[in-house]
């Protein structure tokens, strides 16, 4: 499935009908699109998959459509979160159909041929993902796109040049590439033509954006964290209905922040960020782009370092801490999350790296 989860398919999906498959989520992790990497996180899959079935049920009771079908307990019933009574590591979800772009090379560019999407197709993962910013953290990707000239004020519509923790009067949504070698941000007008999106479509998911967003904002502001931006995918179900799709709500999918400390992967991403790996894993995007080169990875020098050991345990209890205090169910044995943010600021100051 891919470098963070498994999927394990149970039923296909047909043209007209959705099929049914289970995620397996892992204790791997991957920062800059690297894919897995050389540790282990204690834990995290299943405190992945305890906040994405919460915020499943949640989005659900308000009537908005999903692919989740519930939680798969030890004994392999398929059950709802309450009834949980240990954690689990497996959600049972739809399946659509996934149709990859087809990718030919132009005049030295890598193009991608997005023909099979028309207003008429059903049952498909829309092959985009789309971004929600809420605020603009230090570290947030909008910040250099600004200084490269990759977007401009205007199309976020921002009427001013914004300060890292800034706070937005209303979300941003940006919009990219799903299945591409490596996400490709691109504008709404480009969005709907990949997708095959009507006039009406692209509104509906704009509003449905609204809907998601703010859910996941009340449901980490329960738990003392604010929801400065996260990603969420989308499917038309067999009936060409929106429903969200993958997993929405986690520290993986989402950057919280509490008393302006990053509570996400972005910890992991901070220690990486100083490392020469994630200087060679830029430059080796830059070269795979102006070469038409798909796969990027082929040209990275070096491979990522281990994390830190005791950063790693002090994200490993980061993540059981927020499934906790998210969810307002104990189903992990840690201490409060404020206690292992602090450990994890520190650790980031003052860390060697390991290679």
């Amino acid at each position: 499935m891919g470098s963070v989860k498994d999927l394990e398919v149970i039923k296909k999906p047909t043209r007209d009908e959705t099929g049914i498959g289970r995620f397996h989520f892992s204790d791997r992790y991957s920062v800059f699109d690297w894919g897995e990497m050389p540790d282990l996180i204690d834990g995290k899959g299943a405190a992945l998959c305890m906040m994405g079935a919460y915020c499943f049920e949640r989005l659900e009771e308000r009537g908005i459509r999903t692919h989740y079908r519930g939680l798969v307990d030890k004994s392999g019933r398929v059950v709802r979160f309450d009834e949980l009574t240990e954690p689990s590591n497996v959600m049972e979800i739809n399946l659509v159909n996934v149709y990859r772009p087809r990718s030919y090379v132009l005049e030295g560019k890598l193009k991608y041929d997005y023909g099979v999407y028309t207003p008429s197709l059903r049952n498909f993962l829309i092959p985009l993902e789309i971004i929600y910013r809420n605020g603009l953290p230090e570290g947030s990707s909008v910040f250099k796109r600004i200084e490269q000239g990759l977007v401009t004020l205007g199309d976020l519509g921002l009427d001013h040049y914004p300060m890292a923790g800034e706070r937005l009067e209303k979300p941003i949504f940006d919009v990219s590439t799903k299945l591409e070698e490596g996400d490709r941000y691109v504008t709404w007008r480009e969005a709907q033509a990949i997708a095959g999106l009507t006039d009406g479509e692209v509104a509906e998911v704009k509003d449905l954006l609204l809907k998601v967003d703010g859910l996941i904002s009340e449901l980490a502001g329960r738990a003392g964290l604010v929801n400065e931006d996260g990603k969420i995918e989308l499917a038309f179900d067999p009936q060409r209905r929106l429903m969200v799709v993958d997993v929405v709500g986690t520290l993986d999918e989402c950057r919280f922040t509490y008393n302006r400390l990053h509570v996400s992967k972005e910890i992991a991403r901070q220690y990486y960020r100083k490392t020469e790996w994630a200087r060679d894993v830029e430059e080796a995007k830059k070269k795979a782009k102006e070469e038409g080169v798909e796969d990027w990875k082929k040209l990275a020098k070096t491979k990522p370092p281990k994390l830190n050991p005791k950063l790693k345990t002090t994200i490993s209890q980061m993540y059981k801490a927020t499934a906790n205090e998210l969810t307002k169910k104990k189903m992990f044995t840690v201490p409060k999350l404020a206690a292992h943010l602090k450990e994890c600021k520190r650790l980031i100051k003052g860390c060697k790296y390991y290679a």
